[in-house]
């Protein structure tokens, strides 16, 4: 098991992390009950130390945050830890070299676990018992802590290695590029308009009752953000559908739908019927997106094709050079800014495949 430092007072512990250079980062975070992630516990392991951060104290930890972000990262599947970090400080750390990209770059699956990967690397077996734990509860079980340091443990080691393996194949600038596109805001920021996009079943709807759907999606993530409560927990999808298609012009007639909870037409019935009437007066051009014709769907299995025989030479799976949806996608929507032809992958595959659009 591995030696680590419960640090409750974060601030305390920025005399240390300023003699650091680069230190492995994992989080521990709830968000069954909030719309945001609640950060619970954050796992720092230098060179020669690991440190478990309580954020949860209520002690000062604005210097902290600081300092942790100046230093260079080492993470593996990075991007729910950024975000929980970034809506918790607001900011990003200076770099980060996720040990999951580097690893899917040298040939292992590209979702490898962290336990998966430690095997691979150092024949070392960690044992995934408190994945489901509740980490907002005090005090910390000394078995949770014990778990937690061991996220962290063999971090550097482990990026020291891949390191020397991508430099070896000359894909080191490639795992740097991934994971500095983990670094974008625009991958954590929150935006009312594209609320529509993640209510399922919404992408059939048109013209009045899509617009209604819209704007009752948009008002459901501000109350969600507003309230820090789940998207479901304000109005369950199948409920913000059904408002939307059948356009109640009163609360008597809301509360009518079936599966329409009473309380939720008592509460904020009045906010729903009026995103119900402004959408009376917003575009309804919109159109489904149709499903690929036969054109479509021959080029998608032609790009297909040329990826997979692209990583077959290069001995990495086919998702890693462009997933399936990276390329419909690109035929569907027409959008050549996809990665797919930009940096690495434009000189591996990219060039080749504009050459078909």
């Amino acid at each position: 098991m591995p030696h680590y430092q419960l640090i409750e007072d974060p601030d305390s512990l920025v005399p240390t992390l300023q003699n650091q250079g680069r230190v492995g980062v994992d989080t521990e975070f709830m968000r069954e009950r909030t719309y945001f992630a609640q950060l619970c516990l954050t796992q720092i392991a230098g060179p020669d130390e690991i440190w478990c951060v309580d954020p949860l104290t209520g002690h000062q930890q604005e210097a902290f945050w600081k300092e942790l972000l100046s230093h260079d990262w080492v993470v593996h599947s990075a991007r729910q830890d950024i975000e929980v970090i970034y809506q918790t400080a607001g900011a990003m750390p200076s770099s980060v070299f996720d040990t999951q990209i580097a690893a899917g770059l040298l040939g292992y699956p590209a979702q490898m676990g962290y336990a998966g990967l430690l095997k691979e690397l150092f024949d070392v077996e960690i044992h995934k018992t408190h994945t489901r734990a509740d980490w907002s509860k005090r005090p910390l079980r000394e078995e949770y802590l014990q778990y937690a340091a061991e996220d962290v443990e063999y971090l550097l080691a482990a990026c020291d290695l891949l390191t020397e393996r991508l430099e070896n194949k000359g894909r080191l600038d490639w795992a740097r590029e991934d994971a500095d596109w983990l670094l974008d805001p625009a991958l954590y920021e929150i935006s009312g308009d594209q609320a529509i996009d993640r209510v399922k079943g919404a992408r059939n709807f048109r013209g009045r009752n899509r617009a209604a759907a819209s704007r009752l999606a948009a008002w459901r993530e501000a109350e969600a953000i507003k309230r820090d409560r789940p998207r479901q927990w304000i109005m369950r999808d199948n409920v913000l559908l059904d408002i939307a298609y059948k356009l109640p012009g009163s609360e008597s007639e809301m509360a009518d739908l079936q599966g329409v909870p009473a309380k939720l037409v008592q509460r904020v019935g009045k906010q729903l019927l009026d995103a119900i009437e402004a959408s009376g007066s917003d575009e309804k051009s919109y159109q489904p997106p149709r499903p690929p014709d036969e054109g479509q769907k021959a080029l998608l299995k032609e790009m297909q094709r040329r990826v997979a025989a692209r990583a077959e030479e290069l001995d990495i799976v086919a998702e890693m050079v462009a997933s399936k949806r990276e390329l419909s996608a690109v035929i569907i929507s027409g959008n050549h800014n996809s990665r797919v032809f930009s940096g690495w992958r434009a000189d591996v595959i990219g060039n080749d495949l504009m050459s078909l659009l």
